[in-house]
């Protein structure tokens, strides 16, 4: 039986994303779809109710974008938010303006009329309002159920189409109740049971891995992150030998990173993994180079090389599987008429797969990296593994400054394992968003002993973030900031200079280079 599945109509909103998080969060299984999407398509995928995003544009101009209007036809129940809302009174024969002035921030929700929607909230809630238009009169069969300060239709419905529709934004934290509205919409109007688990994620995406690459071969780069760890697991319970995966050592990885990976992936999961050691590889393209951006291209390029010398060893290959997440896939997706600006384009590893002709396996796709933390816990992947911080695709290669050198590099691994080591006992490691070692090729004076000392200088990098977008140096206990400058000043030889970096980003960036 196919988990119940709630549709959401990207208009642009920053908040889409948001919306499907917090319907997956219910039990329910959630899909963003373009906000031209047909309708047939939506039946086709048998969908249990709609939602439709809010977005920056105005339902007044003639280029703003439109769903296709036979979705009021469907027979599955409508909540339409902020901009959503908009088009829903606009389309089916209401009238909307601009506001004489823009609604934004907090306000104060007031309920008129009973409305499943609604239910079981207190008289009055704060609400998160941001929009610019606003409805002045609804389309024949609504109602108002809601109202704020500045729109008598902030909530507004047709008991019997079982279309709604929001001013506000439900999704957000600083609506209250924002959850058990979305609730409402889901268990009380679209009839949801909240069937949807990692449990039976697993069981679907099995038999639909081993449906899709049936008796084929799959190769899986796997750096030891979050999302590589988590694809193989899921692949490797689907097809088992058919997966092969490949562990570069390019020569920049952390101290003991390669053996933590072997004894993991090989020993407990019993996987087919192949090592390339093509550490001398990497260092001797990096000769030379200091240029951040052209250290990143050199690690790139020569990943590419070797990866694809690997596959040829491996032989007849016909699927490459990648940890590519949903986020990744949103905002990747560039559509004509698009009303949210694009994002970012994402890249798949070195463009692999137009070069190997390779048919692409992307397990995670539909999954957010929240959820793809509690699949990996299901799989039975340790902690350590599934909350590891965020490591760069060039490894320390653009966390030594300048030239790399094998010097520097055993320098950075001896300091950066103190400092993690340090992070974990203190219990601060999985509270921050980053912890490292930067090796800065200064020399400076020091004494050690009765001795004159003229060695290198380590900075430490440890910030707080909810996303990577933004970030703040982390306030870090003293005692705790001492006592890793000290192991590292009298445990690596070369070091005997510790500073810390409490700029924050912006203006700065997380990593140095």
């Amino acid at each position: 039986m196919k988990s119940q599945k709630i549709a959401v109509l990207d208009f642009g909103s920053q908040y889409t994303q948001v919306i499907a998080r917090r319907i997956r969060e219910c039990n329910v299984y959630s899909k963003i779809f373009p906000y031209n999407v047909s309708a047939e398509t939506l039946r086709e995928e048998g969908i249990q109710g709609l939602i439709l995003s809010g977005g920056p544009a105005s339902v007044l101009r003639e280029d703003s974008p439109r769903p296709d209007p036979a979705i009021f036809e469907l027979g599955v129940p409508i909540l339409g938010i902020c901009y959503g809302v908009q088009l829903i009174a606009f389309m089916m024969g209401g009238e909307v303006k601009r506001s004489d002035r823009r609604e934004y921030g907090h306000g104060t929700l007031r309920t008129v009329r009973e409305s499943r929607l609604l239910a079981s909230l207190p008289g009055e809630i704060r609400v998160w309002n941001s929009h610019g238009d606003r409805i002045i009169r609804l389309p024949e069969g609504f109602e108002t159920v809601a109202e704020t300060e500045n729109s008598e239709f902030a909530g507004i419905e047709h008991p019997e189409k079982e279309i709604f529709g929001l001013q506000f934004h439900p999704e957000v934290s600083h609506t209250e109740c924002g959850s058990e509205i979305l609730r409402n919409f889901l268990f009380k109007v679209c009839g949801c049971t909240g069937d949807w688990s990692m449990a039976n994620f697993i069981e679907r995406s099995v038999e639909d891995i081993r449906k899709f690459v049936g008796k084929e071969h799959v190769v899986l780069g796997l750096s030891g992150g979050v999302d590589s760890s988590v694809a193989a697991a899921l692949i490797h319970k689907a097809i088992g030998d058919q997966l092969t995966c490949v562990f570069v050592d390019n020569g920049l990885l952390r101290l003991h990173e390669r053996e933590q990976v072997e004894l993991l992936f090989r020993e407990n999961f019993s996987m087919d993994l192949r090592v390339e050691s093509q550490a001398d590889l990497f260092l001797d393209r990096l000769k030379g180079i200091e240029d951040p951006e052209e250290k990143r291209k050199k690690i790139g390029n020569a990943f590419v090389e070797v990866f694809e010398m690997a596959i040829k060893k491996i032989g007849d290959v016909t699927f490459l599987a990648q940890g590519t997440l949903y986020p990744d896939v949103i905002e990747s997706v560039s559509i004509d008429g698009n009303p949210a600006a694009l994002i970012k384009s994402h890249h798949n590893v070195g463009g692999l797969p137009e070069k190997m002709r390779l048919k692409l396996l992307e397990p995670l796709r539909n999954l957010f990296k929240d959820e793809v933390r509690l699949l990996g816990r299901e799989l039975g992947l340790p902690k350590d593994v599934l909350w590891r911080q965020p490591f760069p695709g060039p490894g320390l290669g653009v966390r030594v400054l300048g030239e790399v050198k094998e010097e520097y590099l055993e320098i950075l691994r001896r300091a950066d394992a103190i400092l993690q080591e340090e992070m974990v006992t203190a219990d601060f490691y999985y509270k921050v968003w980053q912890s490292f070692c930067v090796f800065l090729p200064v020399r400076t004076v020091g004494v050690m002993g009765d001795e004159r000392t003229y060695d290198y200088v380590v900075a430490l990098r440890i910030v707080e973030s909810a996303d990577a977008m933004t970030a703040d140096w982390a306030r870090m206990p003293h005692d705790l900031i001492r006592k890793i400058s000290n192991r590292i000043i009298n445990e690596v030889d070369g070091v005997n200079r510790v500073v810390l970096d409490v700029s924050s980003k912006p203006p700065s960036t997380i990593e140095w280079e």
